[in-house]
C-alpha cells in the first residue's frame, strides 16, 4: 500500500467500496453460471476496492450468484488483509442480512437520487468503474 502512502493516505484503508461486474466466458475452467440480469454467461467479478480505486479483493464466482451472497465472501477475505476497514459503500444489490451480517465491516448503499433518469455518477461507487477498466 505504498501508492496509498505516497499519495499522503494512511497505509491500510478504512474504507472500501463493493461491486460486481459480469463477464462473458468459455466453458474451459473455471467458475461458470448465467447471470439473468445482465443476461451473461459466464463470471462474475466481486470487487472491493479502497475509496481510490486501488483493487483490495479481486474474487471470481459464477455469474448466477446473487451480489448479496458473492459480497459476504469478499467481506470476509477482506478482514486478514485490511482488518481497518470499518465501512463500505455499495450499490442496492448488497441490501440484505447477510453482507451486513457477514463481518464487523459497516455497509452503507448508495442509493440514486429519487429524480435520477438514466446513467449518473454516484458519490463513492464511481472509482470501482476505474479498476474494472484497468482490469479488463
Amino acid at each position: 500500500m505504498a501508492d496509498r502512502e505516497r499519495v499522503g493516505r494512511e497505509a491500510s484503508p478504512t474504507a472500501a467500496v463493493l461491486d460486481s461486474q459480469s463477464v462473458k466466458t468459455t466453458e474451459s475452467g473455471g467458475p461458470r453460471g448465467y447471470d439473468a440480469g445482465k443476461k451473461v454467461k459466464g463470471r462474475k467479478r466481486q470487487v472491493m476496492v479502497d475509496t481510490d480505486g486501488r483493487g483490495l479483493i479481486l474474487e471470481p464466482q459464477p455469474a448466477d450468484v446473487q451480489n448479496c451472497d458473492g459480497a459476504c465472501v469478499v467481506l470476509r477475505l477482506s478482514r486478514r488483509a485490511f482488518p481497518f476497514i470499518v465501512q463500505a459503500f455499495a450499490d442496492s444489490g448488497y441490501t440484505g442480512e447477510a453482507p451486513a451480517q457477514a463481518t464487523s465491516i459497516r455497509i452503507e448503499i448508495v442509493k440514486k437520487r429519487p429524480d435520477q433518469v438514466g446513467f449518473a455518477v454516484h458519490p463513492r461507487r464511481w472509482v470501482v468503474e476505474r479498476f474494472f477498466a484497468w482490469i479488463s
